[in-house]
């Protein structure tokens, strides 16, 4: 969460960033992290339809090379993206998708993932006036270090300027509340 001042002791809170905001090279330490549940990997796992057992069976799990029930690998795609929305694409005009998805290591219930960005290029759209195309590789990691996924991702951010809603917009009508 960023807060911006727009007045006298008044702030707005923002979420994402402008187009301007984002310079290749810049890393973001996504917080806070989250601990994945039993709950959270069984619900998930039949919510996707992915019904192999050793997401949810602990006895077949134990037979495996694991020797444990292992965390259904797109709740962690899901859930280390999602880490990075509210510091990158919360305002953006769209995902455009992932690229390079690699697992590096497994994720066990129990296990705390964080998410680390780093801002790869950005260049403006060519159709879109007032938008660019933000790439970023984000790294997910267990709390003991251990990288667990590494994907890019590319999003169309509104440039400053052109931001429908802006907080500040001195028309009135896209005023917060309050």
């Amino acid at each position: 969460m960023t807060l911006r001042r727009v007045g006298e002791n008044e702030y707005v809170e923002e979420h994402g960033g402008d187009y301007e905001d984002f310079e290749p090279g810049m890393v973001i330490r996504h917080w806070p992290g989250r601990t994945l549940s039993e709950a959270d990997n069984t619900w998930l796992t039949l919510l996707l339809m992915n019904q192999h057992p050793l997401h949810f069976d602990q006895n077949y799990a134990a037979g495996t090379g694991y020797g444990r029930v292992l965390v259904n690998s797109s709740i962690t795609l899901a859930l280390v993206g999602g880490m990075t929305v509210q510091a990158t694409s919360a305002r953006a005009v769209a995902n455009l998708g992932w690229d390079r998805v690699r697992l590096a290591e497994p994720v066990f219930v129990g296990d705390t993932l964080y998410a680390t960005t780093r801002i790869l290029s950005k260049r403006w759209s060519k159709s879109r006036p007032g938008r660019g195309v933000v790439t970023v590789e984000t790294t997910g990691t267990k709390s003991t270090g251990e990288t667990v996924i590494v994907f890019e991702r590319s999003f169309m951010a509104w440039s400053r300027e052109a931001r429908p809603g802006r907080p500040d917009d001195t028309a009135g009508t896209n005023q917060p509340p309050g």
